[in-house]
């Protein structure tokens, strides 16, 4: 199913709910959604079954989304379809396609094979501009030949949160390509669907971030306070 459709298939397509994820802090339920035919299954994080938090506001799953968008504007593709739902069957929410990952590996799994060094480079670039504050281990997934990252609620907030455990390729430089595509975002207006899902001080905030990141044109180490999420994977 190519990208555009499975999109479609999230947003239109009927919900099934099949039950909730084991171990999630929040509530994340794996659906299906079918529509004329076509069908896949998905994460379907209602913002009613999110737990209050001291340092984020409610709505993450908005967060799912522009994680989603920010990907694909700029052309990395490593976010799976996500779209924002309003009438699943709890409530407003965010659904994104199940990757279907191998089921072992891991960013501690793959980061000892340089094939993969310069996707988990731009997943680095990512988390930085983004301000990820929960890339764990586990939340970079290999499909194929490729890998994915998931599970976006905890970033774009203005202060710095970057915890992440992608902290390996510390002071490399960026891939031209890299910079090029982050480079956009001090050239052009965020897209417009970024601008629905988070407030003006969220979106300074990213462009700020991203202009440092393009002039130091090398990702950074871990600085002080809580570096690294918990748990590791």
């Amino acid at each position: 199913m190519s990208h555009v459709a499975a999109a479609d298939v999230l947003e239109r397509g009927a919900i099934e709910v099949h039950g909730r994820i084991a171990g999630s802090s929040n509530v994340t339920l794996l659906v299906s959604c079918t529509m004329e035919g076509e069908g896949l299954l998905a994460i379907y994080k209602p913002v009613a079954g999110e737990r209050e938090l001291w340092d984020f506001p409610p709505g993450l799953h908005h967060r799912e989304v522009a994680a989603r968008v920010m990907s694909e504007w700029l052309g990395w593709d490593i976010v799976p379809e996500t779209v924002l739902r309003e009438d699943a069957p709890f409530g407003e929410g965010s659904l994104q396609r199940v990757v279907d990952e191998d089921g072992v590996s891991h960013y501690f799994t793959l980061r000892d094979d340089p094939r993969w060094h310069p996707e988990l480079r731009r997943i680095a670039a990512f988390d930085v501009i983004t301000n990820n504050a929960d890339r764990k281990s586990g939340h970079v997934l290999l499909s194929g030949d490729r890998l994915w990252a998931i599970d976006h609620g905890l970033t774009f907030h203005v202060e710095p949160k970057l915890r992440t455990v992608v902290w390996d390729f510390a002071g490399d430089r960026l891939d031209d390509t890299v910079r090029t595509a982050l480079a956009r975002l001090l050239d052009e207006p965020p897209p417009d669907e970024l601008q629905l899902l988070l407030d003006d001080e969220e979106l300074d905030a990213l462009v700020a971030r991203t202009r440092k990141l393009v002039r130091a044109g090398r990702l950074p180490g871990p600085g002080g306070g809580r570096p690294y999420p918990w748990p590791l994977v």
